[in-house]
């Protein structure tokens, strides 16, 4: 049995929320960063777009505040808003400083840098930072780069962690506490005891809850996981935001076409050849996310199609090669010219706006346990959050919680080697019937997507939370007869997420932001303008 591995911060996850706090907690101390698979599997690399800042004189915080609060639909925490916005140009230094280059970049004066500035749906002006339409993946690059060559970051690439330790898991007494983590080794099916003064959920998001998503196979909400079985608090879980446009091809899986298409002058149309956006909103195909992915998911009801168009030939064969060269690349893979012909597209799962929830620290409800990026809920985003605001988002909060982590240095950890026991597999033996894990994965995959999705019912609510309590007692059961694995970890995982979202949408009885519901399609402010908060006892 290996004895406890110790570090001063340990980090679970490694996209941008991960890998920022790594980099900047070692100025402080000794990091240990787990993921599950390699370094780059993560939704940062996925990400197309880019960073929302406010950077032009033509642009202002103001506007890039109250463009954030409109997309929210009420509730976002203005503090969080004015927070990031403000921050965010300081932390697009750190970027630039370690090596991100970003498109059009060029220095004007001592003090001054132009971009190319794109727009994306629900922004009043340009202000999107991109590297192409593959920003998250030079981001992705650059970091990593830096973690790995950074000799006081252990990086721990195929250990996905399984649980928490606190106090209250031990039996302590006194208050509760974080400190570490059981962690499974993939390779050799050894879980580890990770021990250290503070704890940082940055594992991303939960899209293959859903049968449709644009994320990475990695995101099985395990973060949020982790922190609802140890107790902490998670809020606004209901509101899942549905990208408008997925690739739709049988051959292509979870690729995103960017709404930076629409920014640029990117046409909705059905299969007729209308154009269908303004019929719905003003705004037309550069209305919020939620707005164009019920607009496409009414049209489709409407005609019985499978898919809708997305046409932007119209802008040019040179300009979209440069400006998309990894759409028009992976399009034409499949077939679909970009300068000549529509792509067909459908919504999917793309973004969790609720998670652990976090103060403007990244503290959770636990002390010594913090959560950043996509699997936190810092109010940000409310009810539905705004194109690009999530990557600088991550950078914000990993700047801040490595900020209030000063204040742990010399401190002992919450939990001495010697009061936490290794991990005891008690009787589990080897799993003998892996189709139950897939069987049961396709299953709660499936009515997610057709009870829990665009649009929502009461009744079809119910019936999910009868099927996924079910179900979680059978992977219960399954968890304590058999030995853990990555896929057994990643079923229980989604199983819990899933529940969460369905509770969180049964106990909003109103249509706001992602959420809207059949049974109460108004907005009722009087009684729900606050957060579904939940909690789970141990």
């Amino acid at each position: 049995m290996t004895s406890p591995i110790e570090t001063d911060f340990l980090v679970v996850g490694s996209g941008i929320a991960g890998l920022t706090l790594a980099l900047k907690a070692a100025d402080l101390g000794s990091v240990v960063l787990v993921t599950k698979r390699s370094v780059h599997d993560s939704a940062t690399d996925n990400a197309q777009g880019g960073l929302a800042v406010v950077i032009s004189e033509e642009d202002s915080f103001e506007a890039h505040i109250q463009d954030t609060l409109s997309a929210g639909a009420g509730l976002c925490d203005e503090r969080a808003v004015r927070l990031v916005v403000t921050e965010a140009p300081r932390r697009l230094e750190d970027l630039i400083r370690w090596g991100v280059r970003f498109a059009g970049s060029e220095t004007v004066g001592p003090e001054e840098r132009r971009f190319e500035l794109g727009l994306e749906g629900g922004h009043s002006k340009r202000r999107i930072l991109h590297v192409g339409d593959y920003t998250g993946h030079a981001i992705e690059l650059v970091l990593a780069e830096r973690a790995r060559e950074n000799p006081r970051i252990k990086i721990f690439e195929g250990h996905f962690a399984v649980d928490l330790i606190t106090r209250r898991r031990l039996r302590r007494m006194g208050d509760d506490a974080c400190g570490g983590a059981y962690v499974l080794d993939v390779e050799t099916g050894e879980v580890k005891t990770f021990l250290a003064r503070a704890t940082a959920l940055c594992t991303g998001g939960a899209g293959k809850v859903y049968l449709y998503t644009s994320n990475p196979d990695v995101a099985t909400g395990d973060g949020m996981a982790l922190g609802w079985r140890a107790g902490a608090s998670l809020a606004d879980m209901e509101f899942v935001q549905f990208h408008p446009t997925c690739l739709y091809h049988p051959k292509a899986k979870n690729f995103l076409i960017s709404e930076a298409l629409r920014g640029e002058g990117g046409h909705l149309k059905n299969r007729a050849g209308d154009r269908f956006a303004l019929k719905y909103d003003p705004r037309g195909e550069l209305a919020p996310r939620d707005i164009v992915a019920r607009a496409i998911d009414a049209e489709l009801k409407a005609t019985g199609e499978e898919c809708v168009f997305l046409d932007i030939a119209h802008r040019g064969a040179d300009y979209l090669r440069r400006r998309f060269p990894q759409i028009f690349e992976r399009c034409a893979a499949y077939g679909i010219d970009l300068t000549a012909q529509p792509i067909p597209v459908v919504p999917a799962a793309h973004y969790f706006c609720g998670g652990v929830a976090v103060d403007l620290n990244g503290r959770t409800t636990i002390p010594g346990l913090f959560a950043v990026g996509e699997t936190a809920r810092t109010g940000l985003h409310g009810a539905n959050r705004l194109a690009s605001n999530s990557l600088p988002e991550a950078l914000v909060f990993a700047h801040r919680v490595v900020e209030d982590w000063r204040s742990l240095l010399g401190a002992p950890l919450p939990l001495a080697p010697g009061d936490v026991p290794p991990w005891d597999p008690g009787r589990a033996r080897d799993p003998d019937e892996l189709v139950v894990i897939t069987q049961v994965w396709e299953e709660i995959r499936r009515f997610m997507w057709n009870y829990v999705g665009i649009a929502r019912t009461t009744k079809r609510l119910e019936r999910a939370l009868r099927r996924v309590q079910m179900l979680r007692d059978e992977i219960q059961e399954y968890y304590w007869d058999f030995r853990v694995t990555p896929d057994l970890l990643e079923l229980r995982d989604i199983a819990a997420v899933a529940e969460l979202v369905i509770r969180g949408a049964l106990d909003r009885r109103e249509s706001r932001g992602l959420h809207y519901t059949l049974d109460f399609p108004a907005t009722d402010d009087v009684n729900w303008k606050k957060s579904v908060v939940q909690q789970r006892s141990v």
